[in-house]
């Protein structure tokens, strides 16, 4: 039922991923595109050029890995019952929202947001990233790609910016349930938790990007409920020659092998939904590593999902905006 006052348009923004197969290259391509994301030398090729080529090279073997899971990414499927359940819990507070899905690589595109807002005749938009640490790569490139799509569109409407809420008391609240419900019935002696963030290029920290300190801001908050385990934070999907930040996800966890570690437990902290870097990298590919080093037991913290604690989160950051 439509609340009272003008219409708030709310935009989940998020990466996207492959619905299929022969989606697989055209998503690497874009994703390759993007200026902000990867930043190339000025005299190498261009860009365009530069994405069509490693999307090539890329496509095999991702493609396997999308094959893995089930032959594709589940990425708009979850964004879509987040953008319903966000919608209902916004609904019950009485004011007027509609809430949209702008993906970066994939569909549906930012571009699509843009139109329906205008066609719906929203008053205001807020864009609310699915990326709770802000990084110029995911969080600035998502926001940058809604606002030229809107400026596209000739969106009358002004727009404003979540850029991040790495220790938001709810968020935090239900990334430390996630923990939680992973660790209820296990024996804690010789337990590890592994906060696994999404790896960038360690120049972009030097260059003054806030997510490194944003994502040890959040780990911090969620042990302040777990006091006496031990745990330590480490960054996953490295990719070409570039100095990264570390430690990277698969070294660590053969660190901690050799140190005793006996039940590791990963929590996936930049990651508020399932897709590949959750249910290949570290549901098949690191939980083999794991074995193969000598952990006994590895369990994975759920994603939040459309979880009714990450919910309330995001309406809460929508009221407040």
């Amino acid at each position: 039922m439509p609340g009272n006052g003008p219409l708030t348009g709310v935009v989940l923004l998020n990466m996207g991923g492959p619905d299929s197969l022969s989606a697989v290259r055209p998503f690497l391509a874009r994703l390759f595109s993007d200026k902000e994301l990867i930043r190339l030398p000025a005299a190498t090729v261009t860009q365009p050029l530069f994405a069509w080529i490693v999307s090539g090279i890329r496509a095999r073997t991702v493609r396997r890995y999308y094959e893995e899971i089930g032959g594709g990414s589940p990425i708009a499927t979850l964004t879509e019952r987040q953008r319903h359940a966000l919608e209902e819990a916004l609904a019950r507070t009485g004011g007027n929202f509609r809430v949209y899905v702008g993906m970066r690589y994939w569909y549906p595109l930012a571009r699509h947001a843009a139109l329906e807002m205008k066609e719906d005749a929203v008053d205001r938009a807020i864009a609310l990233p699915l990326y709770p640490q802000y990084c110029a790569a995911t969080t600035g490139s998502s926001i940058n790609d809604l606002r030229r799509w809107m400026k596209w569109a000739r969106c009358p409407f002004p727009l404003t910016e979540i850029r991040s809420y790495p220790d938001h008391p709810k968020y935090v609240a239900a990334l430390s349930e996630t923990v939680a419900s992973t660790i209820r019935e296990v024996d804690r002696h010789g337990m590890f938790l592994l906060f696994s963030a999404h790896g960038v290029p360690k120049a972009l920290i030097d260059g003054g990007d806030p997510y490194q300190t944003e994502t040890e801001r959040t780990v911090a908050a969620v042990m302040r409920s777990f006091p006496d385990l031990p745990h330590g934070i480490s960054y996953q999907s490295r990719a070409g020659r570039a100095e990264w930040l570390s430690p990277d996800t698969v070294d660590e966890t053969a660190r901690l092998a050799r140190e005793g570690v006996r039940t590791l437990v990963v929590v996936p902290v930049s990651f508020v939904s399932d897709h590949i870097e959750t249910l290949h990298e570290l549901d098949i590919r690191l939980a083999a590593h794991a074995r193969e080093a000598g952990i006994q037991s590895f369990l994975r913290a759920p994603a939040l999902n459309d979880a009714p604690a990450f919910i309330a989160a995001l309406s809460d950051l929508v009221l407040s905006a």
